[in-house]
């Protein structure tokens, strides 16, 4: 197996990871019905609401 010959810098290692620090957090929408912050086309986790109509029906005890 290869072994490095040289130490790698801390410059060269921060080049090769700064593509992973530009992520960022995913934007959210509001929901129509609710109108609490959603991930975009996903279920209300609120209300249950997607695309003009309830789509999970809640649990009866």
């Amino acid at each position: 197996m290869a072994t490095p010959k040289r130490r790698t810098s801390a410059t060269r290692r921060d080049k090769r990871r700064s593509p992973n620090m530009k992520m960022k957090a995913p934007g959210l929408c509001i929901c129509p019905k609710c109108h609490q912050p959603k991930l975009p086309h996903r279920v209300c986790p609120n209300c249950n609401y997607y695309d003009g109509q309830d789509v999970l029906k809640a649990k009866e005890a």
